[in-house]
């Protein structure tokens, strides 16, 4: 007899959310932009109860953190926190971020740090977004040249008019490429 799945949650609306968690910058900020998009299952189907959380540096590649090896800017918060819809859509106002160092003297692609939280993972699930308009500095990316090359494109933010979009899909068919931290 076998016994029925478990799964944590879904508790993410309790204590995580709170009200500026999906601005990253106020409104009128100038550059900023809406980062949006929807969290998929496996099947496709949009997931109603999903966290998503964003990490970044500023419009310059600066961090609000006492590890920036550049010294610490203070000011930008960095963070976003938006929980998804009914339809399983997020969306966060920030800035497109400056490069970042990476090692060896190289520099990373401007780029997001995206944490999804959700139904069925027992640990956050972990990637990056990239912007189409950065292909020269995307190439020279060491994080993204790690990955396969027929599923960078999982990585790469969609313009927008205001924005860009980014999609995540869990698992299955053109299933979003997640790193191990």
């Amino acid at each position: 007899m076998s016994t029925p799945s478990q799964t944590v949650g879904p508790y993410l609306s309790i204590g995580l959310p709170w009200d500026d968690g999906p601005e990253v910058v106020p409104e009128g900020t100038p550059g900023a932009i809406v980062l949006r998009g929807v969290i998929h299952d496996g099947n496709g189907v949009p997931v109603p109860d999903a966290m998503v959380e964003t990490w970044q540096a500023d419009a310059d590649g600066r961090f609000d953190h006492p590890d920036d090896p550049r010294g610490r800017v203070a000011g930008f918060r960095g963070f976003g926190r938006c929980p998804t819809d009914e339809q399983g859509r997020w969306s966060i106002r920030t800035v497109v971020p400056g490069a970042v160092p990476g090692t060896g003297g190289r520099t990373q692609a401007p780029h997001i740090d995206v944490s999804v939280l959700g139904r069925g993972l027992l640990h956050r699930v972990v990637t990056r977004i990239y912007f189409p308009e950065h292909a020269e500095a995307n190439a020279a990316d060491e994080v993204l040249a790690s990955v396969p090359e027929d599923r960078r494109g999982t990585l790469i933010a969609v313009r927008e008019a205001d924005g860009y979009r980014f999609d995540v899909r869990l698992q299955g068919d053109g299933e979003t490429v997640f790193f191990e931290v």
